[in-house]
């Protein structure tokens, strides 16, 4: 391990203790803001601090039992017991340098999913029907919350586009890498030749920001226009214009909301999803530049990329950046993402090491 990480894996040791010290002192846990701060700073190095400390108690271990190696009786008993220790410090030089990794400040957030039918007319659609409870399936088996933003009906069990809030710890951060463009390949319903027909849909993540409000975003700005919603909702959608669009004039980002009776509760999600989109569209340039510079597989954040291609009579899952493919494809649309999601987040955590190495 270079002594650079050393040095600094000793100082979030360092730092660990004095937070740990500053947590036990009643004057500050009496102050439940300043309690929550010191926890959640004391949380996010604590892993690492743990692993370090591991560590360096292997280290130890791997010197006492050099000296063992010295003595003929010890010696293939040590020997052995030495080539343990160094399998598990190589494992943990590879943890804790993935923990040392610069956290994007965005992983925490809850997000916004946008999905959107793209070539391929009512299968198209269909196959948003099926990304859609592929999502709310994963956001269920994650404890996550669902509020639904927008929705498009198209066809029976379709949708041109749907937007919804994911509201849950991280959900940004497991989510981010399927932005990008998800191609299905199979027979539609109404294909009386049984030929394959292979349609598309874009999915677009973005982090919601904290707290949104007016004063946050220049108004000047934004056109706001309210409308009849239409749908369902009773005799109330026909007589109140509690749809609410919302157009940033410098970007042409046009959102929309009608999914509650309250004009002010629908104006608030539009800014909300605005904000996000506006950032989001921020950091993709941000993510495009690094990614041009890294030759990045994942998360270079371009909604043109082709990413995944569901492939129905061969019942298989390609992700074309990871060139990983699953035979799993009804548990995966079921929302069992989980291998897959885990394996874009390795591929990052990857071409990050190796971008660190080699400068």
């Amino acid at each position: 391990m270079k002594e650079s990480i050393r040095k600094s894996l000793t100082s979030l040791q360092e730092k660990a203790n004095e937070l740990s010290q500053k947590l036990s002192d009643p004057s500050i846990t009496s102050d439940i803001s300043k309690l929550t701060s010191l926890n959640k700073e004391f949380s996010e190095i604590k892993d690492v601090v743990e692993n370090w400390v591991s560590y360096q108690e292997i280290e130890l271990t791997i010197s006492d039992l050099e000296k063992l190696l010295k003595d003929e009786e010890m010696k293939d008993m040590a020997q052995e017991e030495k080539i343990d220790c160094e399998k598990k410090l190589e494992a943990l030089e590879s943890e804790i340098m993935v923990q040392l990794l610069p956290k994007d400040k965005d992983d925490s957030r809850n997000s916004f999913l946008e999905l959107r039918a793209g070539a391929g007319g009512d299968e198209a659609a269909i196959f948003v029907g099926d990304l859609y409870r592929m999502f709310s399936r994963y956001a269920e088996r994650n404890n996550w919350r669902t509020e639904k933003i927008k929705e498009i009906v198209s066809g029976p069990g379709g949708f041109k586009e749907v937007v919804m809030k994911i509201i849950g710890n991280d959900s940004y951060g497991k989510l981010k890498f399927e932005s990008g463009v998800h191609r299905v390949q199979r027979v539609p319903l109404t294909e009386s030749q049984g030929r394959i027909h292979t349609s598309t849909a874009t999915v677009a993540i973005m982090p919601e920001l904290d707290d949104i409000e007016e004063k946050d975003l220049d108004m000047s700005e934004i056109r706001v226009d309210t409308y009849r919603a239409s749908g369902a909702g009773g005799q109330h959608v026909n007589k109140t214009d509690s749809a609410v669009r919302l157009t940033h004039e410098p970007s042409g980002i046009v959102v929309e909301c009608q999914e509650d009776r309250s004009q002010h509760k629908n104006k608030a999600k539009a800014l909300a999803l605005l904000s996000a989109k506006i950032y989001d569209v921020e950091k993709q340039k941000i993510e495009q530049e690094k990614a041009t510079e890294r030759k990045s597989l994942v998360g270079t954040g371009d909604r043109s990329e082709k990413i995944r291609t569901y492939n129905f009579p061969q019942g298989r899952i390609t992700d074309h950046r990871l060139k990983l493919t699953l035979y799993n494809i009804e548990n995966f649309l079921d929302g069992d993402i989980d291998e897959m999601l885990d394996s874009l987040k390795a591929q990052s955590n990857a071409e990050k090491l190796l971008e660190i190495q080699e400068n």
